[in-house]
């Protein structure tokens, strides 16, 4: 059976346990408590870079969680989770991509810095420049790929969820707020969707991870 190595604050875990799940896969659950037990010989024998997710499906190994679900798609493929056409292929591609590299990175800077830092509200800029991307390629769609639900929109939602819990909303762009509001009425979404207490925990556990990355570097350079 599948192995899935995951915490479920985490949301690269989360886009691949929601893939999981929607797909109906059957794994076995790996939690992964992230406190020193990613850094322990057994599992950076599986990732060395100790991330999560993780899998292991009859002894072949996946990380990186857009990897792990373009796997899925590839090797379970009912139901699909991407288009057929080039131009819906392209947008849920883009999708990915830009919550991934464009969107995530600046919601990690409202979480450290304060409300009233240039930091802060450069990050603001730049989300609100990405959310109007989003909603652009969304269109009038009922998901990214017009009545189909694909890995674009498990990776914008899952993300966006993150980013409505620190306290930015969608009212401004309409048609998102109710794309995420149709999300939220899938079964599988209901199901693994934060509390607010997980929320408060993940960032707790994430900054104290963030600062223990800072040390080894700062350390590093010293020894340079």
């Amino acid at each position: 059976m599948l192995k899935f190595y995951y915490n479920h604050r985490s949301p690269m875990a989360r886009r691949v346990w929601r893939t999981l799940l929607e797909k109906e896969i059957a794994f076995e659950p790996m939690i992964m408590k992230l406190n020193g037990d990613q850094l322990q010989h057994e599992f950076l024998e599986i990732n060395p870079f100790h991330h999560i997710p993780v899998i292991v499906d009859h002894g072949f190994r996946v990380v990186e969680s857009l990897a792990i679900m373009d796997y899925l798609e590839a090797k379970y493929t009912t139901p699909a989770l991407l288009p057929k056409d080039a131009e819906s292929l392209a947008k849920v591609r883009m999708v990915q991509m830009v919550t991934t590299n464009e969107l995530l990175p600046k919601m990690i800077v409202l979480m450290f810095e304060k409300e009233d830092s240039v930091k802060y509200s450069q990050a603001n800029e730049h989300i609100d420049k990405v959310l109007r991307f989003l909603s652009e390629c969304l269109g009038n769609g009922a998901y990214y790929a017009g009545e189909q639900f694909t890995l674009a929109d498990i990776v914008a939602g899952t993300d966006l969820s993150l980013l409505l819990k620190l306290g930015i909303n969608l009212s401004n762009y309409p048609n998102l707020q109710d794309w995420f509001a149709r999300l939220m009425q899938r079964e599988v979404w209901q199901q693994t969707e934060l509390s607010k207490e997980d929320f408060a925990r993940f960032k707790e556990v994430f900054i104290k991870l963030r600062q223990r990355k800072l040390n080894q570097e700062t350390k590093a350079n010293a020894h340079q």
